[in-house]
């Protein structure tokens, strides 16, 4: 069962008291993860899925939103979840990605682990345009600011029927969702504003990490991942899927990215209730020796 919040797109799920929340990307919405967050729920994880200040309507409404912004909606989700949940991991897609890992860097006894799909620091994935480099140069100008990144091939996804669904969704302008269907450069500027905060917050972040991240990104090459593997505090586990494009969530092994998610998910619970002399059942700590390392 899952309710949509009347005021805006974000869904939550109920389940037991290990929280998940969950963050769409830039210029997306709270549908693209609605696979996941069910998943993890029949595996029997509350998860929410917030919508970001500024999305899910307009250009013009997102342009009026900043990083802190879509921070401070990740912020209060994060509060509400952790007043129904004991545990509480943080994820999210592409930017999504990197304000969990702000949160965990600024908030790490709230936050247990990180789920982060499909990460992006910098876009130079094989869609992308070889002269959008330098957008930097010139995103002070009215040129630069009038510029917007338009969704192009293969869209983030793999699966062909997939995809068709989300260009028809675009074409019929339906952002609630299938998202903008080009980001405006004020928007990107935002993320390289977070991204320049986040990087020197790396080595401080101690929290256990999954990413997930298809070899083939057609957004965000594979080496955003390599980075954080380098740069973060913590553990990390890292899944490549060798048959999916950016988002992961939805695409073609978004069965595996579930799973891998829920077996992880399941060892932070066992971390957590260890720590807190908590007993955790048999069956739960089976599952999460499958595919998890161990401490």
């Amino acid at each position: 069962m899952n309710v949509v919040k009347p005021e805006d797109q974000s869904l939550f799920f109920p389940g037991g008291k290990t929280g998940i929340l969950l963050i769409h990307g830039l210029g997306g919405t709270p549908a693209e993860l609605k696979v996941v967050a069910t998943g993890l729920q029949k595996e029997g994880f509350t998860v929410s899925c917030c919508e970001l200040a500024g999305h899910c309507g307009t250009e013009e409404d997102l342009i009026k939103t900043g990083w802190r912004d879509w921070a401070a909606s990740a912020d209060a989700a994060l509060i509400e979840l952790r007043k129904q949940c004991d545990t509480v991991l943080v994820g999210g897609l592409s930017l999504g990605a990197i304000l969990a890992l702000h949160a965990a860097a600024k908030q790490p006894e709230k936050i247990s682990g990180l789920l982060l799909y499909a990460p992006t620091l910098w876009y130079d994935g094989f869609s992308v345009p070889w002269y959008a480099f330098l957008l930097k140069w010139l995103i002070n100008t009215p040129m630069g600011q009038r510029y917007r990144f338009k969704e192009r091939e293969p869209y983030g996804i793999k699966d062909e029927r997939i995809r068709k669904l989300i260009m028809r969704a675009m074409g019929q302008g339906n952002s609630a969702e299938a998202g903008l269907a080009a980001t405006p450069s004020q928007s990107l500027k935002e993320l390289w504003d977070l991204v320049a905060v986040v990087k020197p917050e790396l080595p401080s972040i101690k929290t256990p990490a999954l990413i997930v991240h298809a070899r083939e990104d057609d957004i965000s090459d594979l080496s955003n991942t390599i980075y954080l593997q380098r740069k973060l505090g913590g553990l990390v586990d890292t899944l490549v899927l060798d048959d999916s494009y950016h988002i992961v969530t939805i695409d073609k092994q978004r069965s595996l990215v579930v799973d891998r998610s829920a077996a992880f998910a399941r060892w932070i619970e066992g971390l957590a209730s260890r720590a807190a002399n908590k007993p955790v059942s048999l069956q739960r700590q089976r599952a999460a020796m499958h595919g998890v390392p161990s401490t």
